[in-house]
């Protein structure tokens, strides 16, 4: 996007680090409130039983203990957990009469300090009766599986499907068939999740979360403490990770402000680390049994897909997020024929949600996992059998079987460019003389392409303002929620390019009730492409508007004014000026400004691209496998991604880096688990293991770039492409690493235990 003279395209150092490096930006914790009381949740330590007493006579006698409440003392209502989802799935704030996975909240003690409501947290007694309990997927949707909700029938939540009434593997030469698991995650960011909620005067509040959505929050948080919603602040300040797993409402939240509410007194809820790694929602979890038929020439006949998808205890989002699955699963290839069933179940678990790339990374994992068994059971290339089936270019805007509405692609030309700066060739030519020795230690490399849905679900609209102030400056307003991604560097960069204003004289604001009408928040990679545009349009009219204020006073012609230094010059004659200061002022004057204009130099509206935009890459990843040990080394990973038009080549590379990190993390390390009776084993960072920087190499990141048509910066999501490209590449490269020792598929984390067990079975 790069011109001349233009600030977009370039590698703009981002405004938000020196205040994140020096320690200046306040998260929630670090709000300092006057007459503050602190919350903690009494949890369930039974993933299934009916609740047959809650003693809390010793806990409500401890030392500044201000109250102890269950279910019956705040008489809340059941919560919608998703519209699309049947009532019975409604989730108690206070589980009633029974708990459906260890964590559940069972009572909420409130103290005059944490370590005073900690204290008497322990001193709840509950008698529980143990119910079977299931957290497998398979056995939750066996006949004689355990219910989590009787009046249901089944655990079977949500159904989505397509192609049923016909066997898309019919006249395939070679159809194969691989159980492929994309295992439950925890969110794990570094910031765990929390409330402040504080009354103000006139039966007014103010909550503080750390969301990616506080906008969206506020109605279903209003219902549930029963207040008008006007009544009601959301506010998120600096926010430490999201991942997905903090969008959208908490029960915590509202439990958090209706405490605060009753006691009228501010109530804080600081979510600590192990309680974070049992409440926070979780993302993927499926179990998915597909089967690709193809011709011996590599050409794909068909895909058939069953899969189960885990919602855990309280269905959600997650339970809905098979169908962004569904959806992608034709990914980048000419697929005549899909048959694609989804079931997502209740079980004994902690409920999932969107978590970075929210369906669409177990659509691509399940595509060129079993592409690749494909290209070994015909002898073909891995990256060969993808080139053959690609979507070409001349068949854009392309609308798949599945229902996607590509908007454009070069798939071919990423692939070709991963595997140039990979060295294809000779990695596999390396590859060939560490097996002709009988090396120990092994080489994998994998492929992956992949193209995915960005600003889904009906994300493709989002409101924002630009507004010129009296000192000369800009704000920005929009309805998105940064929490890293670096919007103020971003939409700065838009409004300095359109209107010359400096970066630093432009100030974003978000996150805020008070601020902002309406906003979808930051989630499924929309941010740029929708509240970007906002920015863009909204600039666009404001440069109109002053153009005309400037033509006006300095008597020249709107056609003839042009961005000068500090505010509008008359083409040619750069002496005859103003500055946006002194058009700030004019326009905000009733006595100067023209009788035809609107006072004020702003403009707001919602940007609506009508549609998803869907970027897309390609990703070589290269691994050492100890053939002794199982233990497996990632050397390189190489990715080229397309976000479409790319507004600053550091911010697209930061989101291609860490999104790669957590794509690699669920191929090798990350794995939340459950015992036969459903209770997490990984229930700390000691058991749940996330990678550092010393696991990782260096990433090796490029782009291409294929503009979209949907919007006027041509712009295309990045946020989640590096975990949905990452995923499969590593995959595939530890199988293809001991492949040549028959072994056909590992599942993830593809553990040393796991590498070992597949070379020692018999």
């Amino acid at each position: 996007m790069s011109t001349s003279g233009s600030i977009l395209g370039n590698a703009v150092r981002r405004k938000e680090d020196p205040g994140l490096l020096k320690g200046e930006c306040q998260y929630y914790d670090d709000l300092r409130v006057e007459g503050l009381t602190h919350l903690v949740f009494v949890r369930s330590t039974i993933a299934h039983a009916t609740i047959e007493s809650i003693d809390t006579t010793d806990a409500a006698g401890m030392p500044g203990v201000l109250g102890v409440f269950t279910a019956e003392d705040l008489a809340l209502a059941d919560v919608a957990q998703f519209e699309l989802l049947p009532p019975v799935f409604n989730r108690p704030p206070l589980a009633r009469d029974r708990v459906r996975f260890v964590g559940d909240i069972v009572a909420v003690v409130v103290a005059e300090t944490l370590t005073q409501a900690t204290d008497a947290a322990e001193m709840v007694i509950v008698d529980y009766e143990p119910l079977d309990a299931v957290a497998d997927l398979e056995a939750a949707v066996a006949p004689d599986a355990p219910l989590l909700f009787p009046d249901n029938g089944s655990n079977v939540c949500f159904l989505t499907e397509i192609g049923m009434d016909e066997d898309p593997l019919e006249g395939a030469e070679v159809v194969v068939s691989e159980r492929i698991l994309s295992q439950k995650l925890a969110g794990a960011p570094m910031e765990t999740n929390g409330c402040v909620a504080v009354p103000t005067d006139g039966g007014h509040y103010t909550v503080w979360i750390p969301s990616q959505n506080p906008i969206n929050v506020r109605p279903p948080l209003a219902a549930m403490i029963e207040v008008d919603p006007e009544t009601l602040r959301v506010a998120a300040p600096w926010v430490g990770g999201g991942f997905g797993s903090k969008a959208g409402l908490y029960i915590e939240f509202g439990l958090t402000t209706a405490l605060a509410k009753r006691l009228g007194r501010p109530v804080k809820w600081t979510e600590s680390r192990s309680e974070n790694m049992v409440a926070m929602n979780q993302g993927r979890g499926m179990v998915m049994n597909a089967s690709l038929g193809v011709n011996r020439d590599g050409r794909i006949v068909g895909l058939k897909a069953d899969v189960l998808a885990d919602a855990g205890a309280y269905p959600a989002i997650g339970a809905v997020l098979p169908m962004l699955t569904q959806t992608m699963s034709q990914a980048v290839y000419n697929i005549p024929r899909i048959q694609f069933r989804a079931r997502s179940l209740a079980t004994n678990t902690t409920q999932t949600a969107a978590y970075r790339g929210a369906g669409r990374p177990e659509a691509t994992q399940m595509v060129e996992r079993i592409l690749d068994v494909a290209a070994d059971a015909i002898g073909m290339d891995p990256a060969e059998i993808r080139r053959v089936n690609f979507i070409q270019p001349e068949q854009f805007p392309y609308t798949t079987l599945t229902g996607a509405n590509y908007d454009s692609g070069d798939y071919e030309k990423a692939l070709d460019a991963a595997l140039a700066a990979a060295g294809y060739s000779e990695l596999r030519a390396e590859q060939q003389a560490r097996r002709d020795r009988g090396d120990r230690v092994q080489l994998g490399i994998g492929v992956s392409s992949y193209v995915e849905i960005t600003a889904p679900l009906g994300l493709h609209a989002e409101w924002g303002k630009v507004t010129i102030e009296e000192d000369g400056s800009a704000t920005v307003r929009v309805g998105t929620s940064a929490h890293g991604q670096g919007h103020d560097t971003a939409f700065s960069m838009i409004v300095s390019d359109l209107l010359g204003i400096p970066m630093d004289k432009i100030r974003l604001v978000q996150s805020d009730t008070d601020e902002i009408p309406s906003g979808q928040g930051t989630m499924g990679s929309r941010s740029l492409q929708t509240a970007g545009s906002a920015v863009h349009e909204a600039s666009n009219v404001v440069l109109a508007k002053a153009k005309e204020l400037a033509a006006h006073i300095l008597e020249a012609d709107a056609e003839d004014m042009v961005v000068a230094e500090a505010g509008l010059a008359v083409a040619g004659v750069p002496a005859k000026a103003v500055s946006w200061a002194v058009l700030a002022e004019i326009a905000n004057d009733d006595e100067k400004r023209p009788h035809f204009m609107e006072k004020g130099l702003e403009h707001e509206l919602v940007f609506d691209e009508g549609d998803s935009t869907f970027p897309f890459g390609s990703h070589v990843a290269v691994v050492e496998v100890d053939t002794e040990t199982g233990g497996v080394k990632l050397v390189r990973h190489i990715a080229v991604d397309d976000c479409g038009t790319i507004l600053n080549p550091l911010l697209v590379a930061g989101q291609q880096h860490g999104g790669i990190a957590q794509g690699v993390a669920q191929a090798l390390y990350e794995w939340v688990r459950y015992d036969d009776d459903a209770n997490p084993v990984s229930a700390s960072l000691m058991d749940y293991l996330v990678p550092s920087a010393t696991e990782l190499p260096s990433f090796e990141v490029s782009n291409t770039e294929t503009p979209s048509p949907r919007n006027p910066i041509g712009a295309k999501g990045i946020g989640e492409s590096g975990t949905i490209g990452s995923t499969p590449a590593v995959h595939n490269a530890v199988v293809d690493a001991v492949s040549h020792l028959g072994v056909t598929h590992i599942d993830m984390p593809t553990s040393p235990q796991r590498i070992w067990e597949a070379l020692n079975a018999d």
